[in-house]
């Protein structure tokens, strides 16, 4: 990498980092460029010659902080075996997530779903396959015998998150914290591997997958 890249990639990431603490602060509507700007310690110009305008900004925020939280989850999930287990693992990861960083919690939560842009015309590429390690978890469950075949992993999967979504919209939005990220994360992951767990005596008869 050249020092000319280097310095641009560095300031694209400075102002994508501004711009969480921007939002998260004041809002999308209410951000002005200019603040992401003072925020990223660059030139108001030099914002747009990396974006083109605060619904860009908002975008590229959630594509580039979408890929490090797919890396952060599959690797969680695929230390384990068992597939219920890896739905447990995924609950955890994608909780603790908003735990740690609760700016971006709360833009993925809320400010995101504000920008009209965002919601019409986005491609949402990567938050499509963060949905998709839910459907392969099933789908290993289904063929090894420990989830019930008739399942749908296309609906499974989108039920699954909004439970987890709607806890994190709690925790990014209540003053109070009623539960620890674990606790919800497994209790959420025990409602939902109720429903499509197959029962002991029929999973004890489950041939072995291929």
């Amino acid at each position: 990498m050249t020092v000319d890249k280097k310095k641009s990639s560095d300031k694209h990431r400075r102002i994508i980092e501004a711009a969480v603490k921007v939002f998260a602060k004041n809002g999308f509507y209410n951000s002005k460029v200019s603040e992401i700007a003072r925020a990223a310690q660059v030139a108001d110009g030099t914002i747009y010659l990396y974006f083109q305008n605060k619904d860009d900004i908002l975008i590229s925020l959630f594509e580039e902080e979408m890929q490090l939280i797919l890396e952060r989850v599959r690797a969680a999930v695929a230390a384990e075996k068992n597939p219920a287990k890896k739905l447990e693992r995924f609950a955890i990861a994608h909780l603790s997530l908003v735990e740690e960083n609760q700016e971006l919690a709360e833009i993925i939560q809320v400010e995101i779903r504000q920008s009209s842009k965002f919601m019409r015309g986005y491609d949402n590429v990567n938050f499509a396959q963060y949905l998709n390690i839910i459907s392969d978890i099933i789908k290993e469950g289904q063929a090894a015998g420990v989830f019930r075949p008739e399942v749908r992993p296309g609906i499974a999967k989108r039920a699954f998150f909004g439970a987890l979504d709607e806890m994190s919209r709690y925790w990014v939005l209540s003053s109070t914290k009623k539960y620890s990220i674990i606790e919800a994360a497994r209790e959420i992951s025990n409602f939902f591997l109720s429903g499509i767990t197959v029962c002991a005596d029929k999973a004890a008869d489950a041939p072995p997958p291929a």
